[in-house]
């Protein structure tokens, strides 16, 4: 007589579990606890119930679902970051996750808090453009109390129970911006130049300016930094502080955009006839600085990938997934400087 197939029965006497839990954990259902499912498959396996390929599917575990949390009207690096971990699920699934993005208002550590705590406790992961506030601090506590991880992008929070930070040395990235500029100015030259950032509550922005500042009082303390003005990632603020900068300073050599918003600086200079000899230096490769720098009314852009900063927060919750150390196979950040010649 042919051997009779394995039943539903078989495998739950065989895990020591009831027919409702086989059932439960061979279609994936909730309620079943991680070890017990190993069981079943483990008892499914050995009496060969279902074809392998079946099989090493149902064991896998589920997806790690992990949540970014990203300015809705920021700067358009941000916006395509988003659009990367919306459009680009076939990059992350060997790592078997699931990721979304969740949308906060900007500058808003309200609004960040509350969606960090919402969002964040449906979440396996958490990764988010930090806003330097205590409030945000404590909602990243409170999830870590819970078993859930934050990965802080583009801009770190000090102080915090984060996991790990994904992004440039922004006190670098100002250092060489300052750099460029003094290069293009020449050592001899006495000049103004001003800064726009998008807000000093992100402390990438904070530590860009000061390492800009820095940078001048060091090597050019001839040139003099005539102030700071937050834009706040808008295109429309940064035009109107770009014509109160040119009409407030008629000699200003160089403007550095700390944050986004960059059309609307070259807007500015073009309408002045200033585009050619200001000198204009910002961060983020994206279509807008894309075309400032073609038509040569940007000097040089500060750039990281979109694609890296995004599989490096991947990478750094499955390392936590598995147990890893934290920065186990993470690349360190790269800055790129971007000028018309080289533009990838």
């Amino acid at each position: 007589m042919p051997q009779a197939l394995p039943t539903v029965i078989d495998i739950a006497r065989l895990a020591g579990v009831s027919p409702a839990t086989v059932d439960r954990a061979l279609h994936r259902r909730p309620g079943v606890r991680q070890a017990t499912l190993q069981r079943v498959l483990r008892a499914a396996a050995e009496l060969q119930y279902l074809p392998q390929a079946e099989l090493y599917a149902a064991m896998a575990p589920p997806p790690m679902r992990l949540l970014f949390i990203l300015p809705d009207r920021s700067s358009r690096f941000l916006w395509m970051l988003g659009e990367w971990v919306r459009h680009s699920q076939e990059h992350w699934a060997p790592f078997n996750v699931s990721c979304r993005v969740a949308p906060v208002e900007s500058f808003d550590p309200d609004a960040l808090t509350r969606v960090l705590l919402r969002r964040g406790k449906q979440s396996d992961g958490v990764a988010f453009m930090a806003l330097e506030h205590p409030k945000v601090r404590e909602a990243v506590a409170e999830l870590a109390d819970r078993g859930i991880p934050s990965v802080t992008l583009v801009s770190d929070l000090s102080h915090s129970r984060r996991s790990a930070y994904v992004g440039l040395d922004n006190r670098a990235a100002g250092r060489t911006a300052a750099h460029l500029i003094g290069r293009f100015l020449g050592r001899a030259r006495r000049a103004k130049v001003a800064m726009i950032a998008g807000s000093l509550s992100y402390r990438a922005h904070e530590e860009r300016e000061a390492g800009f500042l820095h940078l001048f009082a060091e090597q050019y303390p001839h040139i003099r930094v005539v102030g700071l003005r937050e834009g706040y990632d808008d295109a429309q603020t940064n035009y109107r502080q770009t014509i109160a900068l040119l009409k407030e300073h008629p000699d200003l050599a160089a403007i550095y955009n700390i944050g986004g918003g960059a059309e609307g600086i070259g807007q500015a200079l073009k309408e002045c006839g200033r585009q050619h000899d200001v000198i204009f230096i910002g961060h983020g490769l994206t279509p807008d600085t894309r075309g400032l720098l073609i038509d040569g009314s940007m000097d040089a852009v500060i750039n990281q990938s979109p694609l890296t900063t995004i599989l490096n927060s991947i990478r750094i919750f499955t390392n936590l997934r598995e147990h890893r150390s934290v920065l186990s196979g993470v690349e360190a950040t790269r800055t790129d400087v971007i000028f018309r010649e080289n533009l990838p």
